[in-house]
């Protein structure tokens, strides 16, 4: 990114009240950006969203299956740039509730993408997925943008059908404008500020927080897991490429380095280690509904087109992870815990240098 490309620009992120949309929407101010919102209201208690200042009611509280206020609120805040993460995002409520996950995640991102097709504003939209887009078979080998796609559950087909309505926009309405759109499919994140249901570190830290034993279904379970602020560089980093070149690349992956993919069960280890203490019952991955065994990304083409490079290995991300929520349980404010890690990931060597001038 350069270092000046978001002061002044107007950004939409949708999904900003949940736990990626908080983070992103603090960076992009902190370099300068001027950010709206569209979501629902927060889902969580405690949620990081509220714990950074956001709000509770307004505009941009508003629900994404609601097209005609979709519509009203995007060409009321004019966007340049939109980054869209608005979903249901979880696997096992996909399960329980697979309809409602289809009109989220299939009808929200058409509702999304016709209001931006009636914007004279907007020039770059990066569409958030997610890994499980791809028709999974469990092979060992890293997946590549153009392999199939599929998706075993839900939440898996209803993102990998997200991904066909975004190319269906593009080319109907959006290449002959010259706007750039591209989808963006990352891997598992971790970070501070997390507190969802079914999540490996929310789970982990209540059940220690409150001296009970959590419970793993899956321990052998392998994934590409990444600090939350990897994936949002390389959105941001993404969201500028289009900018520049709309006639490019329509999907790029962002993981970390092959060999920094780990078990649940090695994660929860080192998490363990950095929390102080805690106890896990390993189950034997029969528990529940089908998820995948084995996830790995390639994200050569975004190191190609983007210049995307991981910054933190597996190790520092959990030690950074444990010790935000062990810091914020102690009574340190969010915010400053969440900015300190943006400076950092940065490579600010102080708070007095200018957080736009790493961008």
């Amino acid at each position: 990114m350069t270092s000046n490309f978001w002061t002044g620009k107007r950004v939409l992120v949708t999904g900003h009240t949940g736990f990626k949309g908080a983070w992103l929407s603090l960076w992009l101010r902190q370099l300068g950006a001027e950010v709206s919102g569209l979501s629902l209201a927060p889902q969580t208690e405690p949620a990081l969203h509220l714990l950074l200042g956001g709000e509770t009611e307004g505009p941009g509280i508003l629900d994404i299956r609601d097209r005609d206020a979709v519509t009203h609120h995007v060409l009321r805040s004019r966007p340049q740039v939109v980054f869209h993460l608005a979903a249901q995002a979880l696997v096992r409520a996909g399960y329980r509730n697979p309809a409602e996950t289809y009109d989220v995640n299939v009808i929200g991102t058409a509702n999304l993408l016709d209001a931006l097709r009636l914007s004279e504003d907007v020039r770059s939209i990066v569409v958030v997925t997610t890994d499980k887009v791809y028709h999974n078979a469990e092979t060992g080998l890293a997946f590549m943008e153009s392999d199939p796609l599929g998706g075993h559950d839900p939440y898996s087909a209803s993102k990998a059908a997200a991904e066909i309505v975004a190319a269906s926009y593009r080319s109907s309405f959006f290449a002959a404008r010259r706007i750039g759109l591209a989808t963006a499919r990352a891997g598992n994140v971790i970070g501070g500020g997390d507190w969802a249901e079914d999540r490996l570190i929310p789970d982990a830290v209540r059940a220690w927080q409150n001296g009970e034993p959590l419970q793993v279904r899956r321990p052998r379970a392998v994934r590409p897991w990444q600090h939350v602020l990897e994936p949002l560089g390389g959105y941001m980093g993404l969201a500028e490429h289009l900018w520049q070149t709309p006639d490019g690349v329509e999907s790029y992956n962002f993981g970390p380095d092959h060999g920094e993919a780990s078990s649940v069960g090695a994660v929860l280890k080192m998490a363990e280690r950095h929390f102080g203490d805690g106890e896990m019952l390993l189950g034997d991955g029969s528990e529940g509904p089908h998820e995948a065994g084995y996830l790995v990304l390639d994200s050569g083409r975004a190191r190609a087109d983007l210049g995307y490079q991981p910054r933190w290995r597996l190790a520092e991300t959990v030690k950074r992870t444990m010790e935000w929520y062990r810091a914020q349980l102690d009574g340190e404010a969010a915010l400053d815990l969440c900015l300190a890690d943006i400076r950092d990931f940065a490579g600010l060597a102080s708070e007095d240098e200018p957080l736009r001038a790493a961008g």
